[in-house]
């Protein structure tokens, strides 16, 4: 039986779904290592310098392999998969707050944006937080509020991202928490 076939399998008397392998481990290794290193960096900012640095480096690798991985990657991994137009991923976010958004076994189209959003977002720290490790840019002031700026929009993303999930998980009755850490999700 493939992945993608939709076979229940009895459970008492009851069928339940099958469910199908939808983010390879690559991904979920990605996003979990993703969400302790930001949370590390974070946390160790103006305390710890040689950690957030080094924390830092390893994220900037985290989202170079993310950026490969999104046009070689397995098929929901693929960025041709779940980016989608403003005006899809608007109305989707309509159809979300109406009760009746669409169920994707992948990225839904918020989620897609999200997904650029974050990447960006954490570019730029990264790419910033590089500039003030240098002497052409140590000190200078604009790269030191660009780099602050990019961490505060990308808290807001992250509360936007956790509440998306649980409005998406709840909409659908789905734990998209889970299916992160399993990679699989309910087939229909």
């Amino acid at each position: 039986m493939s992945d993608a076939t939709a076979v229940g399998t009895e459970v008492g008397r009851e069928t339940r779904p099958a469910d199908v392998r939808v983010w390879d481990p690559l991904v979920r290794i990605f996003h979990w290592t993703l969400v302790g290193g930001v949370l590390v960096a974070y946390v160790s900012g103006d305390e710890w310098d040689r950690l957030h640095i080094n924390v830092g480096y390893g994220i900037a690798a985290l989202i170079a392999f993310r950026l490969v991985w999104g046009v070689v990657g397995s098929r929901h991994a693929r960025f041709s998969d779940f980016v989608y137009r403003p005006s899809r991923v608007l109305g989707y976010l309509r159809d979300t707050m109406a009760f009746r958004a669409r169920r994707y076994i992948g990225h839904n189209p918020a989620g897609g944006a999200m997904v650029v959003a974050l990447l960006t977002m954490i570019a730029i720290i990264c790419s910033t937080g590089f500039m003030m490790t240098t002497n052409a840019y140590w000190g200078v002031k604009w790269v030191e509020e660009v780099h602050e700026i990019a961490v505060n929009a990308t808290l807001v993303l992250i509360v936007a991202h956790i509440a998306g999930v649980l409005i998406a998980s709840w909409e659908h009755g789905e734990n998209l928490v889970r299916a992160m850490v399993t990679g699989r999700k309910r087939a229909e």
